[in-house]
Order: structure tokens, then sequence, then C-alpha cells
């Protein structure tokens, strides 16, 4: 394979996660409402646990507009701010009036879309408007504008994305009525494992799976990604057959990814070892398998992946299919985790060893002085004067994997007793440029090094205890001391 053909495959998976992440941008600061709107109808509709034919009249109108404008909005304001989010609002009620379904897939369109139209349309005038006019200019063009907009959403995009949804719900009804529905984890388990979970659940699952239950009152859908079984059975097969770091780290992330939800702790453990892919694509497998023979599905989306969030969303009539659905999955990820890890032991431990080497050699070269090979653009910015104080870790979400590496290195440079260094967690997307060092999962340092190209950028495999935190420690207590000396 030729470098250019390499870099064009590296440079098309950066853009397919940008994508999920713009997309998990307009999804994600709204699940709590996805949430409430889930606890009203697994309550008051006929079905619920408590129905309430007063209360039910809640689900409709929230499904309907509520949800959809506030990911309008959102969307809007990722692009253009204040103004990018009242005219996606604007816009997205021609979507919402112009179809008889919940419009996800129109507001994740026409809101950002609306948003940049504006955008573009300002700056025609811009700096060009005499004094005093300047709010009636912008009232004005951006009312006409929204009007514009929403009749060419009812009108144009309605339609559309009512049939591209029709289209979707028909593949999916296809695959579950005939058992073909677990095909989907080939694809699914390896995306997740890529970054690329935040693309396939935001972009298609949640607008299905949200439909299907206005039509039914859950959704299968809602389970084919957040399922943290095969997470958990990766991470159990490491506990009892991995070696080294990762089998000590592997029992501290179960209660991280099956509690905590934060499937991307398990990644890393798969990356490093690509055949457990195999194993998270069969855990996938089962677990909607069991889920298609027993019909179950979730009332609302499950965010974040945990069992917790995941029982809450359960109907009460669902409990014993989702729970073995959950074990099922479990199971069988880690037999066939287990059988890779066993078959490779000799091999992994001898590459643990000579990491264990390679790490004394470090060590040696550190206490005599030498500066880091993988932090020698740190050691040179401290030459340069300017001291590192600014300590961002990025990742997809900004929440998540990002949360719990920038508190393992926050404890580890407070041991160390360090002053003056801030620790942050933020989404690869929210990068300003204003971090002295990023620090971001391998597969996702090319992103944040285009969002902050000054930047000093570390690369990891595993947030939760990887041995370059040592190193960045180390140069912390070399560079910050040289430069305030």
């Amino acid at each position: 394979m030729t470098t250019t053909s390499v870099t064009e495959k590296k440079g098309a998976r950066v853009h397919v996660q940008a994508f999920g992440t713009f997309l998990s941008g307009m999804i994600m600061p709204n699940i709590a409402a996805f949430i409430a709107w889930g606890i009203i109808t697994a309550f008051f509709i006929p079905t619920g646990w408590t129905p309430n034919e007063t209360l039910v009249t809640l689900v409709d109108p929230m499904i309907l507009y509520l949800l959809p404008l506030l990911i309008a909005n959102t969307g809007g304001r990722m692009v253009y701010g204040t103004r990018g989010g009242v005219i996606a609002s604007i816009a997205t009620m021609g979507v919402i009036v112009g179809s008889t379904i919940p419009m996800f897939i129109g507001a994740m369109i026409v809101g950002p879309l609306s948003a940049w139209i504006l955008m573009k349309v300002d700056k025609i005038w811009a700096g060009k408007i005499r004094p005093g006019f300047e709010m009636l200019v912008d009232n004005f063009s951006a009312g006409i504008l929204g009007f514009a907009l929403a009749l060419g959403a009812f009108f144009g995009i309605a339609p559309l994305v009512t049939g591209l949804s029709a289209f979707l719900e028909m593949i999916v009804d296809w695959l579950i009525v005939n058992g073909l529905l677990p095909i989907a984890s080939i694809f699914i388990e390896p995306g997740k494992i890529l970054f690329l979970n935040n693309a396939i659940n935001h972009g298609v699952l949640t607008p299905i799976g949200v439909q299907q239950v206005q039509e039914s009152g859950k959704s299968i859908l809602f389970l084919l990604e957040a399922n943290p079984g095969p997470g958990l059975g990766i991470l159990l097969a490491f506990s009892f057959f991995g070696v080294g770091l990762a089998r000590a780290s592997a029992p501290g992330a179960i209660i991280i990814q099956f509690l905590g939800g934060i499937h991307e702790i398990y990644f890393p453990y798969v990356l490093m070892k690509p055949m457990m892919v195999l194993a998270a694509i069969g855990g996938g497998m089962t677990g909607v398998a069991v889920n298609v023979a027993f019909q179950t599905g979730l009332r609302a989306p499950a965010s974040p992946g945990s069992i917790i969030a995941v029982l809450a969303q359960t109907p009460a009539t669902d409990f014993i299919g989702v729970i073995l659905s959950v074990i099922a999955s479990a199971g069988v990820s880690f037999a066939i985790g287990g059988v890779i890890l066993r078959a490779s032991r000799k091999k992994d431990l001898a590459a643990e060893n000579d990491n264990e080497l390679a790490a004394a050699i470090a060590k040696t070269e550190a206490n005599k002085g030498k500066s880091s090979s993988i932090l020698g653009n740190l050691g040179a910015s401290a030459t340069a004067g300017s001291a590192v104080k600014n300590i961002v870790f990025a990742c997809d979400a900004g929440m998540g994997s990002s949360a719990m590496g920038a508190s393992v290195l926050r404890n580890k440079i407070k041991k160390a007793g360090i002053e003056g260094v801030t620790v942050t967690n933020q989404a690869i997307a929210n990068l300003d440029g204003t971090a002295d060092l990023v620090i971001t999962h391998q597969d996702l340092t090319d992103r944040a090094r285009g969002k902050s190209p000054k930047s000093v950028h570390v690369s990891v495999d595993n947030f939760m205890n990887s041995p370059k935190y040592d190193e960045v420690v180390q140069s912390l207590q070399g560079t910050n001391e040289g430069v305030t000396k």
C-alpha cells in the first residue's frame, strides 16, 4: 500500500470522525431532554408504569417540537452563535410542520445549514451599514431569511427527509423481519473502536429509534451501540488472560465502562490487539440476536451507555430480555477474547518484558538529565521562555475518556508538587489554540493538531494509565522550573 493511499484513508477517517463529532455536538447537550421525554413516556403512555390520559399529552409535543428545535438551535449556535441558533429554530419549524414524523434528521440538516447561510448573508454588508442602523438591518435580514428558509424547508427538505427516514426505517424493518439485524454489529463495533460511534449513533440510530418509539413505545436501535456487554466481556478477558499493564488496569476500567457508561475506555485494549475486534463483533451480534428474539427495546437513548442508563430506559416488560442480552453479549465477547489472548500469551509476555526494558532505559536516560524524545517539543518551548501552564485532554465528545485522563494526570501533578498548571478536558471541536499541551488518543491526534496547531501534542493509547503521563510530569518539573528561575 502506497503512502498516498494510507494518507487518504487516514484523512477520510478523520473527516468522518469530525462529522460524527459535529452530530454529537448537536445531540449530546440535549440528552437530558431525551431522558426527560423518555421518563414521561415510560410513566404516562397507555402501556406505561402509571398511565395518565392528561399527562400523556406531553409526549407528542416534546418529540415533535421540543427535541428537534433544541437540536436545531444547538447546531445553529455551533455554526454562528446566538443568531445562528435563532434562524436555525425558525427554519426547522418548516420541516417540523411539513412532515408527520419527528424531524431529528431534518433538524440536524436544516439547523446548521440555515446558520451557515445567515453567516454568509451577514458578510455581504458587513462594515457597509451606516451607524445606528445595524440592529435594524440585522433583525430584518435574519427575519426575512428565516421566512424564506422555513418555506424552503417546508416544501423542499421536509418531503426529502421524510422519504429518507422511511427508506432507512424500511431497511431496519427488513433486517428485523428476516432476522438479519445482528449483522449490523459487523459495522457498528469496529466503527465504535475507530471513534466513529457518534456518526453511527447520532446520525442514524437515534433519529430512527425515536421515530419507532413514537409508533410502538420502544426501539431496539437504542441497544445496538449502547449495549455495555461487549466491552465488559473484552475487559474481563484482559483481566483474566491479559498481561502486564493491560491486565492490571482492566478491572478498574470495567467499573468505568459498565457502570459509568464510558465505552471509550475499552477501545485502547482492542486497538493494542486488533484481533479483539472479533470479540466485540461476536458480543455485539449476540446481544442484538437476544434482543430480537425477545423483541425488546428502550424507550429513549441510553446515554452514556451505562447499565444503569440502559435499565432506566427499559420498559417494565423488557427487563429479562435486555438483561439477558447484556449477559450473553459479555459472555460471548469474553469467550472469544479469552481464546485470542491465550493464543498470543507467550508473545505478549515477551513484548511486555521488552517494554519494561525500554522503560528502564528511558528512566536511566532521564536520571542522566537527557530530555524525553516524546516531549522534545515541550522542552523546546520552555527553552524559548514559555512555561507549560495549560494542559488540555481532548476526545471526541469532551467528556468520558478525556475527563478520566485529565483526572489521572492532575493527581500525578499534584503528587509531584507542581503548581500553576491547569489540567482540563474538552471536545476536540472546541480546541481554540490556547492550550500549551494537548493530550489525545493516538487515533484523534491528527484532528486535534488541526484545531490547535501551535500546541504541543502528545498521543496516548490508554487514557487510564499511560506511561507518557510520567514523562509529562518529569518534563513539567524541568521546563517550568527552568522558566521561573
